[in-house]
């Protein structure tokens, strides 16, 4: 080979190099690009979550008695298209024993809330409902009437969940 050849060799190699360069250039070229335009959303509503207490089905596992606790348990209702989290249930009035047990006016009855959030996190799915325990979160002290025993309480609390 002579060098003539190996010149001409020599610039086509380098030619090949920058043509596989330029090439690399235009497909990051096409590749990147910039626009302008409008969009727009909105926001859903979220709507209300519902707590229910003894739905049909739902009992706690544990009695409470006087000087002792007992398990809380809660039916949430998630009408949302999306699932929420439960952060946190606070109380919200005071205990009132069922209608067949009209004699239980002093209750002794207490709710102590959950921490915010909820551990472990806790969420309801899109469009039904989960039952939740809150193990002893009732407490009945010993100021209890004794027309309390057997009673069912009514606990009103209030559930904050968080999409």
């Amino acid at each position: 080979m002579t060098n003539t050849s190996r010149g001409r060799g020599l610039r086509a190699a380098a030619l090949a190099g920058l043509l596989a360069t330029a090439g690399a250039g235009t497909a990051y070229a096409y590749w990147t690009a910039s626009g302008t335009g409008a969009g727009s959303a909105a926001a859903a509503t979220m709507q209300a979550v519902t707590v229910d207490a003894l739905v049909a089905g739902d009992h706690p596992r544990t009695a409470l008695y006087p000087g002792g606790s007992a398990d809380v348990v809660l039916r949430l209702t998630n009408p949302n298209p999306y699932s929420v989290q439960v952060y946190s249930v606070t109380g919200n009035g005071p205990a009132v024993a069922d209608a067949s047990h009209p004699g239980c006016t002093t209750t002794g009855v207490s709710f102590t809330g959950t921490a915010a959030p909820l551990s472990p996190a806790t969420y309801v799915p899109a469009n039904s409902s989960a039952l939740i325990t809150l193990p002893g979160a009732a407490a009945m002290d010993t100021t209890s009437l004794a027309a309390c025993q057997g009673a069912t309480f009514n606990l009103p609390v209030t559930a904050e969940v968080r999409k």
